[in-house]
Parts: structure tokens; C-alpha cells; sequence
């Protein structure tokens, strides 16, 4: 699968303490300025996504809508359910971005 880096890097991410699960979480990382990235999951709800799209913009911080991952995949590569969530971590949200939109190693320059 293309998108087992950036999978492994979200277990990364959640094992490290680095994520906010959940809108209400995300908006307040986005609101105390620890989000680095806002993802959202394939199959969330347009409003939601609107709704986190919004905040991200509001608060100057990346927001990615993952076309090619479902909550399922999201939730379990974390090991909790959620369609939405931030990257508390710049190091982890760019490796992420890198290895989701290029496919590729994150550690590749």
C-alpha cells in the first residue's frame, strides 16, 4: 500500500503523544497554537470537514483532507477511532505531508 509511511508515521505520532483525536481536541490544539497539520479522514462528514477546514485556516496551520484514507485506516494506524485530528509535532506533520502526498520515504531530502 502507498500510504503505509505515512500510516506508520500517524502510530508514530500517536505513540509519542503528538496528536489531538477528535474535533473538539483538535480545535483546542489549534486554538493554544500546537497544531503543526489537520487531517481529516476520506468518509467524515462535509460539515465536519468544512468545520475543521475553518479552524485550521483561522489559526494559520495546514489542513490535509486524506482522499485515499477512511476513518478505518486513520483509526486504527493511531489505536483510537477518528476521522479528524492534528500533528502537535512540525517534525512529524512534515514527514507525514511528504510520505502522504509524495508517497515516499519521509526521510528522503
Amino acid at each position: 500500500m502507498e500510504d503505509s509511511k505515512a500510516l506508520t508515521l500517524l502510530g508514530f505520532a500517536a505513540k509519542a503523544g503528538r496528536l489531538s483525536y477528535g474535533m473538539d481536541a483538535a480545535v483546542k490544539s489549534l486554538k493554544s497554537g500546537k497544531a503543526r497539520l489537520v487531517i481529516s479522514a476520506s468518509d467524515i462528514s462535509p460539515k465536519s470537514r468544512k468545520e475543521a477546514a475553518f479552524f485550521a485556516d483561522k489559526n494559520n496551520t495546514p489542513f490535509s483532507a486524506l482522499e485515499r484514507l477512511d476513518i478505518k485506516t486513520v483509526s486504527d494506524a493511531v489505536g483510537r477511532r477518528c476521522g479528524i485530528l492534528t500533528i502537535n509535532d512540525s517534525g512529524f506533520a512534515d514527514a507525514f505531508l511528504k510520505a502522504y502526498t509524495r508517497g515516499g520515504n519521509a526521510n528522503d531530502e
